[in-house]
């Protein structure tokens, strides 16, 4: 079994104190935002054989198991991290499957660079994410219902809103939403910055259902991608729930600490709250407009004592152990890799002892038991 030695990204967005917290280290005063536990060829874990990546590149099949190989190819299909979030990240999409493929194979085709800043797909994989709160996490997912978002926005009093207003009270549900992400992201630059300065003013003046707008909107001043994350669900997880994030499904991490697992693939269209591009026809063709409950999950227990956070994904699965002061030892054995993370206490795995933020990896079918007191995430695949 590898200890592993992660490395943490310091995008702008993070926190500069949540991750520091939870290793127990001082705070650099720089922001932590993500520590990748994996073989992501953009930041590999370390072991004592070489990187992650280099281990599985050696034996796929002793590493992975034959099942995983025939399944996902000789590589580890799935990135383990910790997400630390002080402000809002971008709004944005993830293709499915079938998309990710032909937009890779477009662009590949077309010479466009793989670094160019305006490619969409990096890879030919989807990105489904499942991301589970360390403490109060705040996200936006989903559109909201077309009526309930009409009447948000007629509540600022903003005159400009209004023609978003009568759109998503006049027409169909799909189309409302179709039509008014569009106007946003295609409205005049001068006009949608007075817009959406006006729209902050109001969201910080009456608080409540609107705060969250307010404060993404001082982080992203005349951003268009405020007036569009106002038409999504706002969501505040507990400690414990978490959320699927599904092709197509427009979302945004806002504040909070969280464990995020996802499918490898670094494919992302954005649909506002950043500097970087924003592809509005292609933004179009994959975001599914459709409204609904965000789907807040919560863990379903097994005999055994493992929390499973169920989703229809199978080159991930998310699970959790919390072990009780005088538990005993568990057997967590899979024909499957595993990253085994420790998010709380000291518990013993194989011959490692992990304190919080620390993790290892079990080759598929290495035996893996784990002891002490804490909570224990495990990622793995369905095989």
């Amino acid at each position: 079994m590898d200890r592993l030695d992660n490395t943490v990204r310091p995008y702008a967005w993070g926190s500069t104190t949540a991750i520091p917290a939870l290793l127990g280290t001082e705070p650099t005063g720089e922001p932590q935002a993500e520590m990748w536990m994996g073989a992501h060829p953009g930041a590999p874990s370390r072991t004592g054989r070489g990187t992650l990546a280099e281990v599985v590149d050696a034996d796929p099949e002793k590493e992975l198991g034959a099942a995983s190989v025939a399944k996902f190819g000789p590589r580890l299909p799935f990135l383990l991290k910790l997400l630390a979030a002080g402000a809002p990240l971008s709004l944005q999409v993830h293709p499915d499957l079938a998309q990710a493929r032909a937009g890779y194979e477009d662009e590949e085709r077309r010479g466009v660079p793989l670094d160019a800043p305006h490619r969409n797909y990096k890879d030919a994989n989807h990105k489904p994410e499942l991301i589970c709160a360390l403490t109060e996490f705040d996200g936006l997912c989903g559109f909201r219902a077309p009526a309930e978002t009409a009447d948000l926005l007629d509540g600022l009093g903003v005159a400009s809103l209004k023609p978003y207003v009568d759109l998503l009270r006049a027409h169909p549900e799909d189309a409302a939403l179709r039509e008014v992400l569009t106007a946003i992201l295609t409205a005049d630059p001068e006009e949608m910055t007075r817009t959406v300065t006006e729209t902050a003013a109001a969201c910080h003046r009456l608080g409540g259902a609107y705060a969250p707008y307010a404060d993404i909107a001082h982080h992203y001043p005349g951003d268009p991608g405020v007036l569009a994350a106002l038409l999504l669900n706002h969501v505040r997880l507990q400690p414990g729930e978490a959320l699927h994030l599904g092709a197509g499904i427009p979302h945004a991490y806002l504040d909070g600490l969280g464990v995020e697992i996802m499918a490898n693939s670094d494919n992302v269209l954005r649909c506002g709250l950043t500097p970087k591009h924003v592809d509005v026809p292609e933004l179009l063709r994959i975001v599914r407009f459709e409204a609904g409950d965000p789907g807040v999950l919560r863990p379903e227990a097994s005999p055994d004592g493992e929390e499973v956070y169920e989703t229809p994904i199978d080159e991930f699965r998310l699970s959790r152990h919390v072990l009780p002061e005088g538990s005993g030892s568990h057997d967590l054995t899979r024909p499957t890799p595993q990253i085994l993370l420790c998010t709380a206490g000291t518990l013993r795995v194989g011959e490692h002892e992990l304190t919080p933020g620390q993790s290892v990896f079990a080759a598929a079918g290495e035996k893996a038991e784990v002891s002490g007191t804490g909570t224990l995430f495990r990622a793995t695949v369905l095989a």
